[in-house]
């Protein structure tokens, strides 16, 4: 349980291979995700039938639950549960709708305005996962962003559950859509749901871009298709991860708690442990051992232990460089000296800050959004925002004084270029205001 590696002996070769992960060696999951992809494009909604049978073993008589049907299962739902989920929905919301921002308009010389409007991405699909857990949390965080924004049409996709035809999503999710006036809930799941958002099918339409986190065949295709088609992605968010940085005044008890909680996400999942010495990692492991024991997932959240491990480092400095070379989806900063270090945080989806600040707070109810990039990808991308749902339009207006003021210029840059077309269609205008 956690092999521990000490940071300051290994040399690079040995860091990028430790912080690589989920890699399709031989092409495997590629070659199955490339398969399933062309049946759907070539049988569409029979396809989508097929593979539901297939892989999520339920027979389907059609590929969606309509408004009516969502109502009755969400019907279900307890007071106690309606009521968590209505306050995870009021504080992503007002979290989110924070990041609406005001363009400014800009005068760059006299008579030449130039400005941003944003504009809400028409159709979007969102992928809802129901693998070994169903996330009605997740929904909340694609919902109430594109809502935000203002994309007009939101298609969701979420594998079927096993059980009666009235029972194919369960009742958090169905209550989740009529909070977000989602008309349609469709019923397929992994690489077949991404395919048929993507291309369209005749139950399913083909939307502008796809949002969600799901297993290795989900973020396959996801970067396949983003590749191959003119539908973008939100980023390729696979398997989950945690980063922990423990020090002293770490506590063991709570730092084992939030590798186990990423841990239960699944078998792939990672939960890697940064301490500044051996006895934190001992007792952290002696807490791992305790707690795994009790939990109803254990099978999962084990395996996904054995996929983790403990870098030893010198300090919370050095544990930080560690940090931004695995570029984490998650870091929690599990030391009462987080404000030391913040400031050095370079690559990470999202940031859990002190002892008292578990990943689960972000992952359901205090307002961010817990849709991040992960295998490293937060090098370069961000989590889902309002941003992620919006493309921003810049706009330009030259008043006569502008034309005036910015015509050589152009027809001067136009002719080092050997652009005679460029030139002439700034020099016309300039002519035209001589005339006048």
């Amino acid at each position: 349980m956690l092999k521990t590696h000490i940071y300051p002996e290994l040399n690079q070769a040995q860091i990028r291979e430790l912080i690589s992960r989920n890699i399709d060696a031989d092409n495997s999951i590629e070659d199955r995700v490339l398969s399933i992809i062309s049946e759907v494009r070539q049988n569409g909604d029979i396809a989508l039938l097929s593979l539901a049978e297939k892989f999520d073993g339920v027979v389907l008589k059609k590929t969606f639950l309509d408004k009516g049907e969502i109502k009755n299962i969400a019907n279900a739902i307890g007071e106690t549960q309606k009521q968590a989920i209505d306050t995870a929905y009021q504080n992503i919301k007002k979290f989110h709708e924070s990041q609406l921002i005001t363009e400014a308009k800009v005068e760059t010389m006299p008579g030449v305005n130039c400005w941003r409007e944003t504009r809400a991405i028409e159709k979007v699909g969102l992928y809802i996962p129901g693998g070994t857990a169903v996330l009605p949390s997740t929904f909340l965080m694609l919902g109430i962003p594109a809502k935000i924004a203002g994309c007009k049409e939101l298609i969701v996709c979420s594998p079927p559950q096993r059980g009666k035809d009235s029972e194919l999503v369960n009742s958090y999710i169905a209550y989740v859509a009529q909070l977000l006036e989602i008309e349609r809930i469709y019923l397929v799941g992994g690489a077949q749901a991404v395919a048929a958002m993507a291309y369209g099918t005749d139950s399913i339409p083909k939307v502008d871009k796809i949002f969600g986190p799901g297993n290795q065949y989900v973020t396959k295709a996801k970067t396949i298709i983003q590749s191959s088609t003119q539908t973008a992605i939100d980023m390729p968010a696979g398997p989950s991860e945690v980063l922990v940085i423990a020090d002293q005044t770490s506590n063991p008890v709570f730092v084992a708690a939030d590798l186990l909680a990423q841990a239960e996400h699944g078998v792939d999942s990672q939960a890697i442990l940064v301490a500044t010495s051996q006895e934190i990692i001992q007792q952290t492991i002696a807490e791992l051992e305790k707690q795994l024991a009790v939990l109803p997932r254990k099978e999962i959240a084990a395996k996904a232990i054995d996929n983790s491990y403990a870098v030893l480092v010198s300090d919370l400095h050095e544990g930080m460089t560690f940090s931004n070379e695995y570029a984490p989806e998650h870091l929690i900063l599990a030391t009462d000296n987080w404000q030391l270090i913040t400031a050095e945080i370079s690559n990470a989806g999202s940031v859990f800050l002190g002892n008292l600040t578990p990943e689960s707070a972000g992952d359901y109810a205090s307002g961010t959004n817990h849709t991040l990039p992960t295998s490293a990808y937060a090098r370069s991308y961000s989590g889902v925002s309002v941003d992620s749902f919006v493309k921003k339009v810049t706009f330009q207006h030259l008043s006569p004084e502008g034309v005036k003021n910015l015509g050589n210029t152009v027809e001067v840059l136009a002719e080092l270029e050997g652009l005679q077309a460029h030139k002439n269609a700034i020099s016309v205008r300039l002519q035209s205001l001589i005339v006048d």
